[in-house]
């Protein structure tokens, strides 16, 4: 677990999450388990705790802890209703996310998640199922291309570089990073090319796995096994994921304006704890860079 990132606003997790000890609560992003033995500290042993997570790394971290409270779940968040009922689970006290790359993902070369390595254009987080980022770039047209660039990576010279990739492939097609950076080199802006680098990678990562609907399905599923008062606890790295967490705690939905019944009732599931995201202290950003960018969310069934 050593090798997993130092978990991010720990403290304020946990109070987010406002545990009671003999409560049910579910960690979706399990990864090295840094929040998840947090969690258990405060449980009694009627407590419970599930966590989730696809990756067969986080499976065989799960397996280090010894804890009849706790059960580990390998699975995509996007099934969490239907998991929690295969173990008889119909309604949850609390429900946390961290919704980042694990460090140990990134600096794993074979994973294809970083561009410090050389490895395979894989990106998948769950290794045994899915399209891998090499077949994305060979096989999508470059409309498609240019959507998931402008869209998920937000870069600015999209059409222009999903046409030079569409060029490329037919030359030879794309299997490591290295082959596609040396396209990347091409159209990155002088003294921004780790940005230019890490936003087109972000763009792939994001289609490969499915990220944004994935993360709007869990989100919708939550309200549905939340408690009245049970707590939604989510953090975020960057505005693509905060802002569909910020509209569903606030609206109820994705997309919109918010909805009102007949009797001018706000027709939604959840209410902010928190007006504006909880983030980092400066102590723990000059410990832990990761914390710079976290945005944390805190939302309560109604």
């Amino acid at each position: 677990m050593s090798e997993y990132h130092n978990p991010v606003m720990l403290k304020e997790c946990m109070d987010g999450l406002a545990i009671k000890a003999d409560g049910i609560y579910v960690d979706i992003t399990f990864g090295g388990g840094g929040h998840s033995k947090e969690i258990l500290k405060h449980l009694s042993e009627k407590g419970k705790l599930y966590a989730f997570d696809q990756d067969d790394e986080a499976r065989l971290n799960a397996e280090a802890i010894d804890n009849r409270s706790f059960t580990f779940i390998q699975t995509n968040f996007r099934n969490l209703k239907k998991f929690l009922r295969l173990h008889g689970v119909k309604k949850v006290d609390g429900i946390l996310g961290d919704l980042g790359v694990s460090s140990h993902q990134i600096n794993t070369a074979e994973r294809g998640f970083s561009t410090r390595f050389d490895g395979p254009l894989d990106m998948r987080m769950n290794q045994k199922q899915g399209v891998s980022a090499a077949e994305i770039l060979n096989t999508y047209d470059e409309r498609e291309l240019h959507r998931i660039l402008g869209q998920y990576g937000e870069v600015r010279n999209a059409k222009t570089l999903a046409a030079a990739l569409c060029s490329e492939r037919h030359l030879a097609p794309f299997e490591t990073i290295e082959q596609l950076l040396g396209v990347l080199r091409k159209f990155a802006p002088r003294r921004k090319e780790n940005r230019y680098f890490a936003q087109v990678f972000q763009g792939i990562r994001i289609e490969v796995n499915e990220e944004m609907k994935a993360l709007e399905e869990m989100l919708e599923q939550s309200a549905e096994v939340l408690n009245e008062k049970g707590r939604l606890v989510i953090m975020s790295y960057h505005s693509l994921e905060d802002r569909p967490v910020k509209n569903f705690i606030n609206k109820g939905k994705f997309h919109g304006e918010l909805e009102k019944d007949l009797y001018g009732n706000v027709s939604k599931p959840l209410q902010t704890i928190t007006r504006k995201p909880v983030t980092a202290s400066d102590d723990e950003i000059n410990e832990n860079n990761r914390a710079r960018s976290a945005k944390l969310r805190i939302a309560e069934k109604i």
